[in-house]
C-alpha cells in the first residue's frame, strides 16, 4: 500500500475522486465551519433567553412537542441524540427555573409527561424574533430542492453517527487493550 493510500481518511469509493479524499476533506472543513457557526448561534440563542445551550435545545424539543402529546424524557433524548440521564439533569434545571412541567404520565406511573409552561413560551416567543433572521441568514443559499436534499442528508447521517462513533471507541480499546501495540 503506498504512503498515499496509507493516508486516505476513508476507503468508500463514493467518497473518494480519482483516488483522493482531497474533497472529501474540504467537504468536511466546510461542515465544520459550518457546524462551529451553528454551535455559535446556539449559544447566542441560549444566551438571549438566559439558558445553557443544552437547555436552549431542550426546551426548544419540548415547546415543539411529539404528534401526541405524549412527550417525555425518552423522546426529547431521541430527537436531540442525546442520552436520557443527561436530558433528565437540565429538564430538572428547566423544571426548577419555571419554564418547562413535568407531569406523571397518565397510564404509566414509571414515565413523566413534559410541557413547557407560560414563562417558557414567553422564552421561546422572544427567542423567535431573534431565531427568524439569523436562521433565513444562515441558511439563505439553500432553495427548497437544496433545503430537502439536505434535510434528508442530515437526517441520515445522523442516524448513522453513533454506530460510527462506537466503532471508533472499539478500535481504539483494541488497539490500546494489553498483548496488542501502544
Amino acid at each position: 500500500m503506498s504512503i498515499e493510500n496509507r493516508r486516505l481518511t476513508v476507503a468508500k469509493p463514493d467518497l473518494l475522486e480519482g483516488g483522493s479524499d482531497a474533497r472529501f476533506r474540504d467537504m468536511l472543513y466546510d461542515f465544520f465551519a459550518f457546524g462551529s457557526r451553528l454551535e455559535e448561534a446556539r449559544a447566542r440563542f441560549a444566551a438571549y433567553i438566559g439558558l445553557t445551550p443544552p437547555q436552549y435545545l431542550i426546551l426548544i424539543a419540548v415547546g415543539r412537542g411529539a404528534p401526541d402529546n405524549e412527550l417525555g424524557v425518552a423522546q426529547v433524548a431521541e430527537r436531540l441524540h442525546l442520552s436520557g440521564a443527561f436530558v433528565t439533569i437540565e429538564l430538572n434545571k428547566l423544571v426548577k427555573a419555571g419554564l418547562v412541567e413535568k407531569r406523571p404520565h397518565p397510564s404509566d406511573g414509571r414515565r413523566v409527561t413534559l410541557t413547557v409552561t407560560a414563562a417558557g413560551f414567553q422564552k421561546l416567543e422572544q427567542l423567535a424574533s431573534l431565531q427568524r433572521p439569523v436562521n433565513d441568514a444562515l441558511f439563505a443559499p439553500l432553495d427548497r430542492e437544496a433545503f430537502e436534499a439536505l434535510s434528508g442528508v442530515m437526517r441520515r447521517l445522523a442516524s448513522g453517527s453513533e454506530q460510527a462513533i462506537h466503532l471508533a471507541d472499539h478500535i481504539i480499546a483494541s488497539e490500546t487493550s494489553p498483548g496488542t501495540r501502544s
